[in-house]
């Protein structure tokens, strides 16, 4: 542990838990939450994979859950004695989900947990003793306003009822308190809208000599373009300032490349992108929701968009929807998608070049991560999340008459090859063997996992993995993440799909001013037990803000309104869209 940290370990305490557990009964605040049911039977055509513990979404009572393979997929079943069984689909692939979960790693856990354990998982968040992995990245919402008001979004000030923006003063607090972790800190700034704050560029500058090494902003990209058909210098002045500050990744909303899949904010894009070229913001993330029969048949699109825009979209981060709020089934049923439909329809959408074997569950880092360890002997960042949470691969972009294709990496590397014969170098330098001769040997050996001519043919791959895991060189990093396409996909859950295994291996946190830092699907699918509860004790009450900020900045009068034909007469708009206008 280092000197910083047990220097704060000195000054601080356990928060209070926000929950008791007594007799079989979790009381928060003034609810009462029920523990305990009937295990869900299995049918004879089902196959039970695993046993774990769920929520009823209705009364949050704590249930046994069955996760069982059906026709080549996986649902999750449970049964609360008062308000009946539910089922919902899980996961769309057995294959793939046993693919996954191969590569399952349990995580470390936080160096130091942040509240007292007085009741079950998910009801003491957090971070509790029971959690086993560190924050990867942490969401700190800086406001709940926002310019607009989507139908599956999680919230926004009008909804609440009230404003919360913590103070400047609570935000190094927050940060503080995740520095107790003692981990590399990745912060995504999210609202609501963060850009509707008039003191953003400050908070940037504050968060950054505060000690954050990498800070994300989540925006849907509107307020650089209305700043660029206003005045395109000043919102290139004010990209710019971000960037110098110290943004280093815009994390921008993006469902679709046409007028029907992407409502949100198909026609300012163009505009926001050209506000970022300018200012040489070039680490853009494309985050697409995805929601089966809105935009699941343009996701392939989206792939061919960030390819068309490289120089400055750097990955794309689809997310299947979480279905808030109360729902039947036959609506769940229109709407849900899980990772393997996901990755499926990319295949389709890319003519096969994309294929679905070509993903590998987030846990794969860790393979790389504990090698590192293993050689330097220095403790290494992880994520080892839930195999079901998420998926990644790496693709490059080979142009042929003007058109985007994708190679992506397992074309050209035996990925599953390498994975083990990395995990192999690993154990033998655990048990102390020779790290000069292993290393050669990582050397040698590195060539036998690499297709050179079915790979890129202007980069040596071989030379960009020696750098990274011999020399620990992160320039070479860095190239390979301007030269490649990383695309995400990351599955958070909601009441009917609820996993409480999955809840305990989360990475992607929320910090808040009480000092806490609670798992993403603790924080957004509990919300009226962790997220509304805390902003609404930080809260600002919509009527004071209006006093002070002026009638404008809140409700009806902030709301943006496009002229949606002015926008498609931009050369902007054009350009852009040119390759996908029929």
């Amino acid at each position: 542990m280092t000197e910083t940290v047990q220097k704060s370990e000195e000054r601080f305490r356990l928060l209070p838990a926000p929950s008791k557990f007594d007799n079989g009964v979790v009381k928060f605040g003034d609810r009462e939450i029920r523990i305990g049911g009937p295990l869900p039977k299995i049918a004879e055509n089902e196959k039970l994979v695993r046993v774990t513990s769920s929520l009823c979404p209705v009364c949050y009572r704590l249930l046994p859950a069955v996760i069982f393979e059906k026709e080549d997929k996986l649902y999750i079943r449970k049964v609360c004695p008062d308000h009946g069984e539910f089922e919902d689909l899980y996961y769309g692939d057995v294959n793939l989900y046993y693919k996954f979960d191969y590569w399952e790693y349990e995580g470390k856990g936080p160096k130091v947990p942040y509240v007292d354990l007085k009741s079950p998982c998910p009801f003491n968040c957090g971070l509790c003793p029971m959690h086993h992995q560190h924050s990867a990245l942490v969401n700190m919402v800086i406001t709940n306003r926002c310019d607009l008001s989507c139908w599956y979004c999680f919230f926004f000030a009008e909804k609440a009822g009230y404003v919360y923006e913590p103070t400047r003063e609570q935000i190094k607090f927050m940060v503080e308190q995740l520095k107790r972790q003692d981990i590399t800190l990745v912060i995504q700034l999210t609202g609501g809208e963060p850009t509707l704050r008039e003191d953003l560029i400050e908070i940037v500058r504050i968060m950054r000599e505060s000690g954050v090494k990498h800070i994300q902003l989540n925006t849907w990209g509107g307020t650089f373009a209305k700043m660029y058909l206003e005045d395109p210098e000043y919102a290139i002045k004010y990209a710019r300032e971000l960037r110098e500050a110290g943004v280093n990744t815009i994390y921008m909303s993006f469902d679709g490349v046409n007028r029907r899949t992407n409502t949100k904010n198909h026609w300012e894009v163009p505009y926001t992108l050209e506000v970022f070229r300018k200012a040489g913001m070039t680490s853009v993330v494309l985050v697409p929701t995805v929601i089966r029969t809105v935009n699941d048949q343009d996701l392939g699109n989206i792939v061919k968009f960030a390819a068309y825009n490289m120089d400055v979209v750097r990955a794309i981060n689809f997310q299947p929807v979480s279905l808030t709020g109360m729902m039947k089934r036959n609506m769940r049923n229109k709407f849900r998608i899980t990772i393997p439909e996901v990755l499926k329809a990319i295949e389709e959408q890319t003519n096969g070049e994309i294929t679905r074997d070509s993903w590998y569950p987030i846990g794969t880092s860790v393979v790389f991560s504990k090698l590192v360890e293993a050689i330097t002997g220095k403790e290494q960042f992880e994520m080892a999340n839930h195999p079901s949470c998420g998926a990644g691969t790496y693709v490059f972009v080979e142009w042929r008459n003007g058109e985007p294709h994708f190679i992506p990496l397992s074309k050209f590397i035996d990925l599953e090859g390498l994975l083990e014969y990395l995990r192999e170098k690993t154990d033998e330098l655990k048990e102390g063997g020779n790290k000069v001769w292993i290393g050669v040997k990582l050397l040698y050996n590195l060539r036998k996992f690499i297709d050179k001519e079915k790979g890129p043919k202007d980069f040596d791959v071989y030379e960009m993995l020696r750098n990274i895991i011999v020399n620990h060189n992160y320039e070479a990093l860095g190239e390979w993440h301007y030269r490649t396409l990383f695309l995400g996909t990351m599955h958070f859950m909601d009441l009917y799909n609820y996993d409480v295994e999955r809840v305990m291996r989360c990475d992607i946190h929320y910090t808040t001013p009480d000092g806490r830092v609670i798992p993403f699907c603790t924080y957004n699918v509990l919300n009226d037990l962790y997220r509304d509860k805390v902003l609404k004790e930080y809260q600002i009450p919509i009527e004071e803000w209006k006093k002070v900020h002026g009638e404008d900045s809140i409700g009806d009068k902030m709301k943006y309104r496009r002229i949606a034909s002015k926008l498609e007469e931009g050369e902007v708009y054009k350009a852009t869209y040119k390759p996908f206008i029929q």
